[in-house]
């Protein structure tokens, strides 16, 4: 069996295992084995992938399958991984493995919860490592439709409101996407939907790159919070349960920065070129106006959210400047993001579970109260920032490297921009942390209130250390996606 049909049938098996558990004990038992063997299953997968490559063996050659699923429309199940989509799948397995434990305690309904949890986990799965347009146009479908309930049943504050906002928003990109997808399956003549198939081909019209190429590009770019269509986000964000904002903003939003890169600009190349400045200006305002955003909000999920917007942004900054550093930059910050939203999004749901509020303007001193919760705050916050030592650090670096790079006034002017995001993120980073976690505690009910659990302490400190891994050794990561980049570069540069 090919190794990534592994990544169908485990989550396939856990949603039965799911499905016929009749208490709590087994519910647990089946998401950490599963979670487990996913994170154990990708890790196998990324150090097979690098030894492979090492020895001159090409990933066509080692993970590629193909078999007929409906031959009248030319949909093939077609699979496949390089070095972006494996980095991608680590980071999904790492996110859900700690969103297992930080789900540990949910109530009520816990078996419909992980459910639904885990069928977005399948979509996710799915995603990466399909290579026809249909396939991942399912599997993608698969992952944003299990939100609405994740959010409107488990949530928290408007999550009624938010997760209709969500779904009718993403799924208006959705619709964009589809006629993307149609417009380049259909543009380009091909017999099959194979991504590389088609992009070999390389014989879609011009005049059907520009207008197919901005419907796909907005259709991913809603999922990567691309301004203006960002707006369901922080909604989305602020009413998710913990471990839903974790995979929501630390995997889910990824789908946008990845079909963005993979699809819309792999396969629409000139259009791509002659239009990217128009989504340069879009990306650059999403950059400064989220941080900026972040600034005015007193709920630590909505500033959290709002700095997604802000890195996420950032994502889409750089792969458009099409650029080797920048591109490469782009994934690296993909993951960052991914692992520092996700340990953000833990500790406020840790420190909301005890509070029962968000608001920073009720809570001060947590630091006496709860040292663990709160050094672990200071030091995502020191990630999010960018501190050298984080993954935060590596990732903007290469991308303003990359970017600033291009010898032209535009898109020096527009990088020159986008760095003083880092200055607005210093700015409620600190402001943040220097509001809640120092000073004397002005409610007597807080301090009853317990440090994290052993469940808790393990999903942060597992999200720390990933955090820092990727900081202080960035150079594998790098290398596992470098070439694999500048290989879909190549095809996009005229």
């Amino acid at each position: 069996m090919n190794i990534l049909n592994l990544f169908i049938f485990i989550p396939l098996s856990m949603l039965l295992a799911l499905f016929i558990s009749r208490n709590i004990k087994q519910i647990r038992a089946t998401m950490v084995t599963g979670s487990t063997l996913l994170l154990a299953l990708s890790v196998y997968l990324t150090i097979d992938f690098i030894a492979q490559r090492n020895a001159g063996v090409s990933a066509a050659q080692l993970y590629c399958d193909s078999w007929h699923w409906y031959p009248t429309l030319n949909i093939c199940y077609s699979i496949g991984v390089d070095g972006v989509s494996v980095a991608m799948i680590l980071l999904s397995s790492i996110i859900v493995f700690t969103g297992t434990f930080a789900s540990w305690r949910i109530k009520p309904q816990t078996k419909e919860f992980f459910l639904w949890y885990t069928l977005l986990t399948l979509g996710v799965y799915g995603f990466f490592i399909s290579t026809d347009l249909f396939t991942m146009f399912m599997f993608y479908e698969t992952a944003l439709i299990p939100m609405y309930l994740l959010i409107g049943v488990w949530g928290s504050g408007k999550k009624e409101y938010s997760a209709m906002k969500l779904t009718l928003m993403l799924m208006g990109g959705s619709a964009f996407l589809l006629m993307g997808i149609l417009g380049i399956y259909f543009g380009s003549g091909a017999t099959t939907m194979n991504i590389h198939e088609i992009a070999a081909l390389g014989n879609i019209p011009v005049n059907i790159q520009y207008i197919f190429f901005p419907l796909t590009f907005i259709g991913f770019g809603v999922l990567g919070a691309l301004f203006p269509f960002h707006t369901w986000s922080p909604d989305g964000h602020a009413s998710a349960p913990t471990s839903v904002s974790m995979l929501h903003a630390g995997v889910l939003m990824k789908l946008g920065g990845y079909g963005c890169f993979r699809i819309a600009m792999y396969l629409l190349p000139q259009a791509a070129n002659d239009l990217a400045w128009l989504f340069i200006i879009l990306t650059t305002i999403s950059v400064v106006y989220g941080a900026l955003s972040a600034i005015s909000q007193t709920d630590l999920k909505y500033i959290n959210a709002y700095s997604s917007v802000s890195h996420c942004g950032l994502v889409l900054f750089a792969l458009l400047m099409m650029t080797r550093t920048a591109c490469t930059g782009a994934i690296l910050q993909m993951l960052s993001h991914g692992l520092m939203t996700a340990l953000f999004f833990a500790i406020i749901g840790m420190i909301y579970g005890r509070t029962h509020t968000r608001d920073i303007r009720k809570m001060q001193g947590l630091m006496k109260i709860m040292p663990f919760l709160a050094v672990g705050y200071v030091i995502a916050g020191f990630a999010n920032l960018g501190l050298p030592g984080f993954s935060g650090f590596v990732a903007e670096m290469t991308i303003f490297v990359g970017a600033f790079s291009i010898d032209d006034i535009f898109h020096r002017v527009v990088t020159i921009i986008a760095c003083t995001s880092i200055v607005i993120t210093a700015v409620y980073i600190l402001r943040v942390v220097g509001k809640i976690l120092y000073g004397v505690p002005t409610d007597s009910e807080h301090l009853k209130l317990t440090d994290a659990t052993w469940d808790e302490r393990f999903t942060v400190i597992c999200l720390i250390a990933c955090v820092a891994a990727l900081g202080i050794a960035p150079m594998w990561m790098s290398n596992l996606i470098g070439g694999d980049v500048a290989n879909i570069i190549s095809n996009i540069q005229p």
